[in-house]
């Protein structure tokens, strides 16, 4: 009946999409191209997505409804383009291509530690510590701060490490992806030192130098950081949840049904890691050695930080690499999609010398493991270049254009990092992609912020509070799309099912966005004073406080009991 169902829907979907032609030309024109057919790639995926839980499928009708419009509107052409043009077009990608390659490496290596048995042991090691599912998810947290150089290697590191603990912990797997994906890109985004800042600072460089305007511009990214209302009340959020073990919406059946069944996953989820990763049995007589993970986890991430460190300094001419100066640029200039191949196939190798010089396992059973482990991600790999994909047709068909020309034809001042946030959620949402999403708005938004300011628009809070809100907007608009690829990634790191991480996470994503488009409100009726973000943390600091205190619910055990009592 559910493939039936599903069968209908997509026979729907593809008769409406090719009976379009004939709607559209009466809006198309040259000034606006496809007009608000160009939200029809994004949305079909996002809607089907949700309607079928087939991620697969959506995306790539996503994909060729998108492309079957820019070939004329002719199905044939649209199916063959989708495929040689789009799809391969996107594997072909270096940076893409790179990041998949990074992806099966850190699979790989998490199928050897976890077939000697480091997994578990860092699981034990750690439930000694966090006893409790507050501790664990503490920890996650915590881990997720820590590892704050970039968002990819902080989910792909969080995640896989502390599914362990969690699960044992009986914290559902949907929490575990919504902390491991509050804790990436909000952090990452916000960081000094990070392979966001050199693309952050470029393209306030830019747009800075195409209005004649002299600034230092890592000085500029530095005070954009307290107007970061999104990314700071996010990380609050996840805290205040876990600290008084609290939750609300979806999640807290999610957690419910954890804590009470023991199952970490909804009986119709699909997680996006195989069992051959998740459920890996051990050999009987295996030592369980908690080095046996951390070694190989702590040379990704010292490989992936001096390697980006490196890196970056072969790019940057006439910069002393051990100043802090030096430092951040070679971070900034730093090509992260080569340096993560290099720490993940380095911890790759560290942890199979690690299982054969110990007897673990022989060098066939270490590499069998590498390959079992690698197979677990296949699928997530397929997802990634679908989405990828989409969003190159969403920028083909000028998606991200239409909605920036629609939402922002009147600006009042006061209102302009608001409408500005409220523009980047948007984009972002509609093409999956917070990169994307500032490319598009940040040089649209600082002139309209400049036009504001009579002089030194460098230090205007309103040119600063503006672009911090493209900056934060773009990370929660990442945070809710189904079609994101870091969202897709904080799934397959946690081997949660990918639609129910979208749907639980998507109460607390708007909760932060409440708070933060209060905050910008904040600033302007306080009159753009320096310590006017201060203000606005403050006030919603609180909030975050009094919505878990009073909205929440509690998920210790016994009060679920009683209140099913």
């Amino acid at each position: 009946m559910k493939r039936t169902i599903i069968g209908l829907l997509i026979v729907a979907f593809i008769v409406i999409a090719m009976s379009i032609p004939s709607i559209a030309t009466s809006f198309e024109n040259e000034q606006t191209g496809f007009g608000w057919i160009s939200l029809l790639p994004p949305l079909i995926a996002i809607i089907l997505a949700f309607i079928t839980r087939q991620v697969l499928l959506s995306l790539f009708l996503g994909i060729f409804i998108g492309v079957t419009m820019i070939n004329g509107w002719n199905p044939f052409y649209g199916f063959l383009r989708t495929l040689d043009e789009f799809i391969v077009g996107s594997l072909a990608d270096g940076w893409n291509a790179a990041i998949i390659i990074f992806t099966l490496c850190i699979g790989g290596m998490v199928g050897v530690i976890g077939k000697m048995g480091g997994t578990k042991a860092i699981a034990d090691t750690l439930a000694k510590k966090a006893k409790t599912p507050r501790s664990a998810q503490l920890a996650t947290w915590l881990m997720g701060i820590l590892v704050f150089f970039d968002d990819y290697a902080n989910t792909l590191i969080v995640g896989p490490t502390m599914r362990p603990l969690t699960d044992k912990m009986k914290i559902s797997r949907e929490k575990l992806a919504y902390i491991v994906d509050s804790t990436a890109a909000p952090v990452v985004g916000m960081a000094m030192v990070s392979t966001w800042v050199g693309y952050e600072i470029g393209l306030i460089k830019d747009s800075f130098a195409n209005l004649g305007i002299e600034a230092n511009i890592y000085g500029v990214f530095l005070r954009t950081i307290p107007y970061s209302f999104y990314n700071i009340f996010a990380l609050l959020l996840v805290f205040v949840l876990a600290y008084q073990l609290k939750d609300f919406g979806p999640m807290l059946k999610a957690e419910k049904r954890a804590r009470i069944e023991g199952k970490v996953l909804g009986d119709k989820a699909s997680p996006m890691a195989s069992e051959e990763i998740t459920d890996m049995e051990l050999k009987d007589d295996i030592k369980l050695k908690a080095s046996n993970a951390v070694i190989p986890i702590l040379t990704l991430i010292v490989i992936a930080f001096i390697g980006l460190w490196y890196n970056g300094y072969t790019y940057s001419e006439g910069v002393n690499p051990f100043t802090w100066k030096g430092i951040r640029t070679c971070f900034g200039n730093a090509d992260a999609s080569v340096v993560l191949i290099w720490a993940a196939i380095t911890a790759s190798i560290v942890a199979i010398v690690m299982a054969t010089s110990q007897k673990i396992l022989n060098l066939e059973e270490s590499l069998e493991a590498w390959v079992n482990g690698s197979k677990s991600l296949l699928i997530t790999c397929i997802i990634l270049v679908l989405a990828w994909s989409l969003g190159s047709v969403t920028e083909a068909v000028g998606t991200a254009d239409f909605l920036v020309g629609v939402v922002s034809d009147s600006v009042p001042g006061g209102f302009l990092p608001i409408l500005v946030f409220l523009i980047s959620c948007l984009v972002a949402f509609a093409t999956g992609t917070s990169w994307g999403t500032m490319a598009i708005v940040v040089p649209l938004a600082i002139p309209l912020a400049n036009s504001y300011v009579a002089k030194d628009p460098a230090s205007a809070s309103i040119v600063i509070a503006t672009l911090s809100s493209v900056l934060s907007g773009s990370i929660f608009g990442d945070h809710c799309s189904p079609i994101s690829d870091t969202t897709i990634m904080s799934s397959m790191a946690s081997a949660s099912d990918h639609i129910d991480h979208v749907k639980t996470q998507v109460p607390y994503a708007l909760t932060g966005a409440s708070l933060a488009i209060l905050g910008y409100a904040i600033v302007a009726l306080t009159g753009w004073k320096p310590y006017s973000p201060f203000i606005s943390l403050g006030v919603g600091a609180i909030a975050v406080v009094l919505i878990v205190t009073f909205v929440g619910k509690s998920t210790e055990k016994e009060d679920i009991k009683e209140r099913m009592e």
